[in-house]
Parts: structure tokens; C-alpha cells; sequence
């Protein structure tokens, strides 16, 4: 039992919150990438990927493994998203500190869903059991990673909350 709820139960919650933060993640991304913020979709984001991080450490997983290091990890660079966005306002350099954890924040939850959908989906899983070296997987990760590098670029130049934009 988590949170007076089955494991089971609890999982599909943790998944739930997990899709709604990559979903919602998407979104924001897109609005920094066409210069147009979006308050609310961000303020989603963060809550969900703040939540999908909490949830996940309190899976009953014994010793460190490598989806508690993600776990760890998302978390800080959660924090300073939240203190670039909500305590700096995006001034000076927080615009682009902020930009590149909001997405970096991302992208981990996008690493993880590429993990799980190798693991459990069962046309994934025979293409790379291990999710180490096999081809699928590498290739999944380097175009996830590949894109969110170039989204993270795009958004770094494009992403000025607060100035006008042309009508």
C-alpha cells in the first residue's frame, strides 16, 4: 500500500500524472519555441512533474537505481525552474537558466517513458530487453535526445516573455 492505495492503483496514478506532465510539457515547449507563454499549461507542467517525481520515490524500490538518480535529478532541476520562473520572474540570464531546466525537466520524462514503453510494451520489449545496447533503444534515446536539444536551442532564442509581439 501507497498513500492508502494498492500498488497497483498507485502506479496508474503515478502514469497518469506522468502523461499529463509530458503532455502539458509539450505544449509550453511549443509556446517558447512560438514566443507565446503559456501561464497555465506551465503552471501544469511543473505541478505534474514536481508530482511525478515525489510519486516516484515512494515506489517501494530497495537501494539506489537508475530511476531514483532521474528521480533525484528532475527534482533539483525542477527546483530551479520553479526559482527562475516564480521567484527571479525570468529576468537576466533566469530566462534561459529557466528554459533550459523546464526542458531538461522534460526530456527526463520523456527518458523515462522511453524506458518503460522498452520494458513494458509488448511489441517494444523483444526489440531491446535490456534497454542498454540494443538498436531501438539507442536510436529511440539519441532522437529524443537529439530533439530536445534543438527544442532547447529554439526556445533559448525564441522564448522573450513579456515582449511585444508583432500583430
Amino acid at each position: 500500500m501507497i498513500l492508502d492505495m494498492s500498488i497497483q492503483a498507485f502506479t496508474v496514478l503515478h502514469v497518469i500524472i506522468s502523461l499529463i506532465a509530458i503532455v502539458s510539457g509539450l505544449v509550453v515547449v511549443a509556446g517558447m519555441v512560438s514566443a507565446n507563454p503559456r501561464p497555465g499549461w506551465t503552471a501544469l507542467f511543473l505541478l505534474t512533474t514536481v508530482l511525478t517525481s515525489l510519486t516516484g520515490f515512494l515506489f517501494p524500490i530497495r537501494g539506489f537505481t537508475p530511476a531514483l538518480g532521474t528521480g533525484a535529478v528532475s527534482s533539483v532541476i525542477l527546483v530551479i525552474a520553479l526559482i527562475a520562473l516564480y521567484g527571479k520572474h525570468l529576468t537576466g540570464a533566469w530566462r534561459w537558466i529557466y528554459v533550459v531546466a523546464a526542458i531538461t525537466a522534460l526530456y527526463l520524462n520523456v527518458l523515462v517513458l522511453i524506458v518503460q514503453s522498452f520494458q513494458k510494451v509488448p511489441f517494444l520489449h523483444p526489440l531491446a530487453p535490456t534497454q542498454t545496447s540494443e538498436p531501438p533503444f539507442l536510436i529511440a534515446q539519441s532522437v529524443a535526445l537529439g530533439l530536445f536539444v534543438l527544442l532547447g536551442i529554439a526556445a533559448v532564442i525564441k522564448f522573450r516573455p513579456g515582449a511585444a509581439r508583432p500583430a
